[in-house]
């Protein structure tokens, strides 16, 4: 750790901001901050550096406003952000030299190909003569801190989660963003405009209507996690049609905000009640840290199931099927009013995003990774680890998965978690005015029922592109394929 200086003496420092996009509890900034420094802020923008996991369109908006944001921050504290495009092993030992910075300050990443990029710079700037420190801003346990008896990775949630869970009681970090000292530099910088974040597609014009992206934004969706959320959040977060969830996802995935302080004010929040103990909103913070343990330790399993019979299983390739499951075109009212509002908001309730992975794998057939794939395109919140969790888990193929054969009847899941339909009228025109004894099935609606409500099977809402029973059969055909063991 590099120690406290006299602040007379205002040597630099890069702070290269990656997942890590706010001022507020961010250890290289504090580090940089207490040593002295005057900060040269820097964020590199490659494309090429994830693969096929380069930020998706959804989360390429988001960065491209999260990055606005942390840009205007700086300015109002008389600094800028530089914006570079390329290879950081390549940018940061030159930036370092041309502003006389004798260190690099940045925060890890966990994905395999943000990994390797971190070693390269590391390499690159050791050689350069140039120091670097990384610091942990977006767990609350590094995945390499939590291990089971045999001192080998967890593969099953509840006993991870009751090892690692004492990390949730960490206080964020108390400097205060105000104090930080940022340098004006005139090193060269690419504009946000040109490091090519927003989507060709207008699709993504209309998230700004459904989000406002902001360290400050992030803060307030705490705040009402702690004042509305978590104190009815075990009844209602199954509801989609409720406002029952945080929503605190996209501004986690890229740094917003961190894990620590939404815990904090969580548990700060409890305390003040009376009501400390196991907090079911925690648990969903468990899951993400979980996420995060399963995929350092299995980096491969973005693209490989991790229980490896699984890589035999029959999916099939039906380009039509997966066309009207990405657009709601199922027939299914619950599968397609979640697929309308992840199209529409970027967003989807979470107990449908089980409904509609389901029956991707299940109904269609179709492998866990094309969902992978259009999730990872389409969500602002998309997070590598937890996406790959996700899926994994539908497709029954993942650790701490649901077993394959439990099939969710998408009918009887509108019945039990959107009673009334609420959520489906919402996101589907052609039956918001349906009644509730058939939205959820309207193929089976007297004629008279559909002839009332102007609905032509196959014109203005599709029939059932399958039908459940026989998909239920198919599913566990396809599923006895495999070895048992």
């Amino acid at each position: 750790m590099i120690a406290e200086k006299d602040r007379s003496a205002k040597s630099r420092a890069i702070v290269w901001f990656r997942k890590d996009l706010r001022l507020r509890d961010n250890p290289a900034l504090e580090v940089a901050y207490k040593a002295g420094k005057e900060i040269v802020p820097v964020f590199i923008w490659n494309e090429e550096e994830g693969g096929q996991w380069s930020p998706g369109a959804a989360s390429r908006w988001w960065l491209h406003q999260s990055l606005k944001d942390l840009g205007q921050s700086i300015a109002s504290q008389s600094g800028k952000l530089i914006l570079r495009k390329g290879s950081a092993e390549d940018i940061l030992p030159q930036l370092a030299k041309s502003v006389g910075a004798d260190i690099v300050l940045f925060n890890r990443v966990y994905d395999p190909a943000g990994q390797k990029t971190q070693v390269s710079v590391e390499t690159a700037l050791r050689r350069t003569g140039v120091t670097s420190e990384s610091f942990n801003a977006s767990l609350l346990n590094e995945p390499w801190e939590i291990k089971n008896g045999s001192g080998k990775p967890y593969q099953v949630f509840t006993p991870y989660w009751r090892t690692s869970r004492s990390g949730i009681y960490r206080e964020p970090l108390s400097y205060e963003p105000s104090k930080l000292t940022f340098n004006d530099t005139d090193s060269k910088t690419e504009t946000l405009n040109d490091l090519g974040l927003l989507p060709n597609h207008p699709w993504h014009k209309k998230l700004y209507s459904h989000w406002t992206v902001s360290e400050d934004e992030g803060h307030r969706m705490i705040s009402r996690t702690t004042e509305e959320v978590t104190r009815f959040y075990s009844n209602r977060r199954n509801t989609p049609s409720v406002d029952g969830t945080s929503r605190l996802s996209p501004f986690l995935a890229w740094g917003n905000i961190s894990p620590r302080q939404v815990c904090h004010a969580v548990l700060h929040a409890d305390d003040r009640s009376g009501s400390m103990g196991e907090n079911k909103f925690l648990t969903e913070i468990g899951w993400r840290e979980f996420s995060y343990h399963l995929l350092y330790h299995f980096p491969r399993s973005p693209e490989n199931p991790l229980r490896p019979k699984y890589a035999a299983f029959p999916w099939r390739k039906d380009a039509k099927a997966l066309s009207h499951w990405q657009f709601g075109k199922t027939g299914y009212p619950l599968v397609d009013a979640g697929m309308k509002q992840l199209y529409e908001t970027g967003w989807m309730h979470n107990r449908v995003r089980m409904v509609v992975a389901s029956f991707l794998v299940k109904h269609l057939l179709l492998s866990w990774s094309e969902g992978a794939r259009w999730f990872w395109d389409t969500l602002v919140d998309a997070d590598l680890a937890s996406n790959t969790q996700g899926w994994q888990w539908a497709a029954g193929c993942g650790a701490d998965a649901a077993p394959y054969f439990r099939i969710f009847n998408p009918i009887l899941q509108g019945e039990k978690f959107d009673g009334s339909g609420k959520y489906v009228r919402k996101w589907i025109e052609p039956l918001r005015d349906f009644p509730s004894k058939w939205i959820f099935k309207p193929w089976e609606a007297p004629t008279s029922i559909l002839s009332e409500q102007n609905i032509v099977l196959g014109q203005n809402y599709p029939h059932p592109c399958v039908n459940h029973s026989e998909a239920r059969s198919r599913a566990l055909d396809a599923l006895s394929t495999l070895p048992k063991n």
